[in-house]
Protein backbone atom coordinates (compact mmCIF):
# COMPACT_ATOMS: atom_id res chain seq x y z
CA UNK A 1 0.00 0.00 0.00
CA UNK A 2 0.97 3.51 -0.86
CA UNK A 3 0.23 6.46 1.29
CA UNK A 4 0.73 10.38 0.93
CA UNK A 5 1.29 11.77 4.64
CA UNK A 6 0.98 15.50 5.23
CA UNK A 7 2.21 15.87 9.15
CA UNK A 8 2.23 18.95 11.09
CA UNK A 9 6.18 19.63 11.31
CA UNK A 10 6.94 22.46 14.20
CA UNK A 11 10.04 22.69 16.33
CA UNK A 12 9.48 23.99 19.49
CA UNK A 13 6.63 26.10 21.43
CA UNK A 14 7.29 29.41 19.33
CA UNK A 15 7.93 27.69 16.25
CA UNK A 16 4.85 28.88 13.41
CA UNK A 17 4.65 24.78 12.29
CA UNK A 18 3.25 24.25 9.08
CA UNK A 19 2.32 20.84 7.17
CA UNK A 20 5.23 18.85 5.32
CA UNK A 21 4.25 16.11 2.53
CA UNK A 22 5.99 13.15 2.31
CA UNK A 23 5.22 9.71 0.88
CA UNK A 24 5.26 6.16 2.13
CA UNK A 25 5.43 3.36 0.19
CA UNK A 26 5.04 -1.00 0.17
CA UNK A 27 3.14 -0.69 3.22
CA UNK A 28 1.78 -3.79 4.81
CA UNK A 29 -2.03 -3.42 5.06
CA UNK A 30 -1.89 -4.97 8.46
CA UNK A 31 0.93 -2.65 9.74
CA UNK A 32 0.33 0.26 12.63
CA UNK A 33 -0.13 3.54 12.00
CA UNK A 34 2.93 4.01 14.20
CA UNK A 35 4.91 1.64 12.22
CA UNK A 36 4.15 3.78 9.33
CA UNK A 37 5.96 6.86 11.25
CA UNK A 38 8.94 4.32 11.79
CA UNK A 39 9.64 3.73 8.42
CA UNK A 40 9.16 7.38 7.31
CA UNK A 41 11.32 8.43 9.90
CA UNK A 42 13.79 5.59 8.79
CA UNK A 43 13.58 6.78 5.39
CA UNK A 44 14.43 10.82 6.36
CA UNK A 45 17.33 9.31 9.15
CA UNK A 46 18.86 7.98 5.59
CA UNK A 47 18.54 11.18 4.10
CA UNK A 48 20.08 13.24 7.10
CA UNK A 49 16.82 14.64 7.70
CA UNK A 50 14.80 15.24 11.05
CA UNK A 51 12.54 12.26 12.32
CA UNK A 52 8.99 13.40 12.83
CA UNK A 53 8.71 13.38 16.53
CA UNK A 54 5.49 11.15 17.88
CA UNK A 55 4.54 10.08 21.83
CA UNK A 56 4.50 6.18 21.85
CA UNK A 57 5.58 3.60 24.45
CA UNK A 58 3.73 0.21 25.00
CA UNK A 59 1.93 0.23 21.14
CA UNK A 60 -0.78 -2.20 22.68
CA UNK A 61 -4.12 0.97 23.46
CA UNK A 62 -2.71 0.98 27.14
CA UNK A 63 -0.45 3.67 28.23
CA UNK A 64 -2.21 6.39 26.15
CA UNK A 65 0.90 8.24 25.00
CA UNK A 66 0.59 7.75 21.20
CA UNK A 67 -2.62 10.30 20.36
CA UNK A 68 -2.81 12.27 17.50
CA UNK A 69 -5.18 13.74 14.80
CA UNK A 70 -5.73 11.62 11.66
CA UNK A 71 -7.96 12.96 8.98
CA UNK A 72 -9.83 15.43 11.78
CA UNK A 73 -10.57 12.54 13.95
CA UNK A 74 -8.87 11.15 17.32
CA UNK A 75 -6.87 8.06 17.04
CA UNK A 76 -7.85 8.39 13.18
CA UNK A 77 -11.28 7.05 11.80
CA UNK A 78 -11.94 3.50 13.94
CA UNK A 79 -13.42 3.48 17.13
CA UNK A 80 -12.55 1.54 20.26
CA UNK A 81 -8.53 2.12 19.26
CA UNK A 82 -5.80 4.25 20.11
CA UNK A 83 -3.03 5.34 17.47
CA UNK A 84 -0.77 2.04 17.81
CA UNK A 85 -4.10 -0.19 17.40
CA UNK A 86 -5.07 1.56 14.30
CA UNK A 87 -4.30 -0.81 11.05
CA UNK A 88 -3.45 0.83 7.43
CA UNK A 89 -6.23 -1.51 5.97
CA UNK A 90 -8.53 1.19 7.37
CA UNK A 91 -7.24 3.20 4.32
CA UNK A 92 -7.55 3.48 0.80
CA UNK A 93 -4.42 2.38 -0.97
CA UNK A 94 -3.09 5.40 -2.09
CA UNK A 95 -4.75 7.92 0.32
CA UNK A 96 -3.72 11.01 1.38
CA UNK A 97 -3.55 11.40 4.98
CA UNK A 98 -3.46 14.57 7.26
CA UNK A 99 -1.74 14.23 10.69
CA UNK A 100 -1.66 16.67 13.52
CA UNK A 101 -0.92 16.78 16.98
CA UNK A 102 -3.43 17.35 19.83
CA UNK A 103 -5.89 20.87 19.23
CA UNK A 104 -6.11 22.36 22.81
CA UNK A 105 -4.71 25.31 24.71
CA UNK A 106 -3.78 23.22 27.69
CA UNK A 107 -1.78 20.81 25.35
CA UNK A 108 0.91 22.87 24.07
CA UNK A 109 3.15 21.66 20.94
CA UNK A 110 6.52 20.32 22.18
CA UNK A 111 7.67 19.07 19.18
CA UNK A 112 5.73 18.06 15.66
CA UNK A 113 3.16 15.54 17.08
CA UNK A 114 4.36 15.64 20.62
CA UNK A 115 2.34 17.88 23.01
CA UNK A 116 2.83 18.43 27.19
CA UNK A 117 0.29 16.70 28.58
CA UNK A 118 1.08 17.17 31.96
CA UNK A 119 -2.15 19.63 32.92
CA UNK A 120 -3.38 15.59 33.14
CA UNK A 121 -0.93 14.80 35.53
CA UNK A 122 -1.57 17.87 37.47
CA UNK A 123 -5.23 17.31 37.90
CA UNK A 124 -4.56 13.71 39.25
CA UNK A 125 -1.87 15.02 41.97
CA UNK A 126 -4.99 17.50 42.85
CA UNK A 127 -6.86 14.32 44.37
CA UNK A 128 -6.85 11.43 41.83
CA UNK A 129 -6.08 9.77 44.88
CA UNK A 130 -6.39 7.58 47.48
CA UNK A 131 -4.34 8.61 51.21
CA UNK A 132 -6.19 7.44 53.56
CA UNK A 133 -5.31 4.26 55.35
CA UNK A 134 -7.28 1.26 54.28
CA UNK A 135 -5.45 -1.36 55.01
CA UNK A 136 -3.31 -4.14 53.55
CA UNK A 137 -4.38 -5.92 49.98
CA UNK A 138 -6.22 -8.84 52.06
CA UNK A 139 -8.02 -6.35 53.86
CA UNK A 140 -8.86 -4.32 51.26
CA UNK A 141 -10.52 -7.26 49.37
CA UNK A 142 -12.15 -8.50 52.25
CA UNK A 143 -14.30 -5.20 52.05
CA UNK A 144 -17.82 -5.73 50.13
CA UNK A 145 -18.25 -4.43 46.77
CA UNK A 146 -21.49 -4.31 45.17
CA UNK A 147 -21.27 -5.63 41.35
CA UNK A 148 -22.91 -3.00 39.58
CA UNK A 149 -20.49 -0.98 41.77
CA UNK A 150 -17.55 -2.78 40.91
CA UNK A 151 -18.03 -2.80 37.43
CA UNK A 152 -18.86 0.87 36.95
CA UNK A 153 -15.61 1.61 38.56
CA UNK A 154 -13.44 -0.73 36.47
CA UNK A 155 -15.61 0.89 33.24
CA UNK A 156 -14.08 4.42 34.30
CA UNK A 157 -10.93 3.03 34.83
CA UNK A 158 -10.36 2.38 31.64
CA UNK A 159 -9.49 5.71 30.77
CA UNK A 160 -5.69 5.78 29.52
CA UNK A 161 -5.81 9.83 29.76
CA UNK A 162 -4.67 9.70 26.51
CA UNK A 163 -6.27 13.13 25.62
CA UNK A 164 -8.72 12.24 22.86
CA UNK A 165 -11.43 13.82 24.75
CA UNK A 166 -10.14 17.68 25.18
CA UNK A 167 -8.47 17.28 21.15
CA UNK A 168 -12.25 16.33 19.87
CA UNK A 169 -14.21 18.67 22.39
CA UNK A 170 -15.00 21.81 20.61
CA UNK A 171 -14.44 23.81 23.98
CA UNK A 172 -11.75 21.58 24.83
CA UNK A 173 -12.80 20.09 27.65
CA UNK A 174 -11.18 17.81 29.59
CA UNK A 175 -14.57 16.49 32.08
CA UNK A 176 -14.87 12.82 30.74
CA UNK A 177 -10.88 12.31 31.91
CA UNK A 178 -11.80 14.34 35.62
CA UNK A 179 -15.33 12.14 35.71
CA UNK A 180 -13.54 9.12 35.00
CA UNK A 181 -11.04 9.66 37.72
CA UNK A 182 -13.27 10.95 39.99
CA UNK A 183 -16.34 8.16 39.66
CA UNK A 184 -13.71 5.27 40.15
CA UNK A 185 -13.00 6.46 43.16
CA UNK A 186 -16.18 7.40 44.18
CA UNK A 187 -17.71 4.42 43.38
CA UNK A 188 -15.49 2.54 45.68
CA UNK A 189 -15.25 2.11 49.80
CA UNK A 190 -11.64 3.02 49.74
CA UNK A 191 -12.38 6.23 47.90
CA UNK A 192 -15.28 7.70 50.13
CA UNK A 193 -13.39 9.25 52.70
CA UNK A 194 -11.90 12.25 50.66
CA UNK A 195 -14.66 12.15 47.84
CA UNK A 196 -15.91 15.50 48.85
CA UNK A 197 -12.15 17.14 48.61
CA UNK A 198 -11.09 15.16 45.57
CA UNK A 199 -14.03 16.61 43.45
CA UNK A 200 -13.41 19.92 44.53
CA UNK A 201 -9.53 19.95 44.11
CA UNK A 202 -9.63 18.17 40.92
CA UNK A 203 -12.51 20.74 38.65
CA UNK A 204 -10.46 23.40 40.28
CA UNK A 205 -7.18 21.77 38.69
CA UNK A 206 -9.35 21.22 35.84
CA UNK A 207 -10.42 24.99 35.88
CA UNK A 208 -6.79 26.57 36.47
CA UNK A 209 -5.17 24.46 33.61
CA UNK A 210 -7.34 26.16 31.16
CA UNK A 211 -9.62 23.03 30.25
CA UNK A 212 -13.17 24.61 28.72
CA UNK A 213 -16.53 23.65 29.91
CA UNK A 214 -18.66 20.44 28.72
CA UNK A 215 -21.71 21.54 26.71
CA UNK A 216 -23.15 17.91 26.30
CA UNK A 217 -21.81 17.18 22.43
CA UNK A 218 -21.38 13.85 23.36
CA UNK A 219 -17.72 14.22 20.73
CA UNK A 220 -15.89 13.03 23.95
CA UNK A 221 -17.40 9.41 24.40
CA UNK A 222 -17.44 8.81 20.59
CA UNK A 223 -14.04 9.38 20.07
CA UNK A 224 -12.67 7.66 23.49
CA UNK A 225 -10.45 4.89 22.74
CA UNK A 226 -12.26 3.02 25.90
CA UNK A 227 -15.53 4.09 25.32
CA UNK A 228 -15.49 5.71 28.67
CA UNK A 229 -19.04 6.74 28.84
CA UNK A 230 -20.47 10.03 29.21
CA UNK A 231 -23.20 8.84 32.07
CA UNK A 232 -19.58 9.54 34.59
CA UNK A 233 -19.81 13.01 34.05
CA UNK A 234 -23.28 13.04 35.40
CA UNK A 235 -22.26 11.08 38.27
CA UNK A 236 -19.43 13.78 38.57
CA UNK A 237 -21.85 16.82 38.62
CA UNK A 238 -23.37 14.84 41.27
CA UNK A 239 -20.26 14.52 43.90
CA UNK A 240 -19.88 18.07 43.20
CA UNK A 241 -23.35 19.19 44.02
CA UNK A 242 -23.22 16.44 47.20
CA UNK A 243 -19.87 18.10 47.98
CA UNK A 244 -20.45 22.07 47.98
CA UNK A 245 -24.16 21.04 49.61
CA UNK A 246 -22.27 19.74 52.75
Amino acid sequence: MNFTLKIWRQKNRTDKGKLVTYAVSNIPPDASFLEVLDVLNGDLVRKGEEPVAFDHDCREGICGSCGIMIEGRAHGPNRKAATCELRMRSFPDGDTLTVEPWRARPFPVIKDLVVDRSAFDRIMQAGGYVSVKTGQAPDANAIPVPKHHAEEAMDAAACIGCGACVATCPNGSAMLFVAAKVSQLALLPQGHAERKERVERMLAQMDAEGFGSCSNTYACEAECPKQVSVQHIARLNREFVRATAL
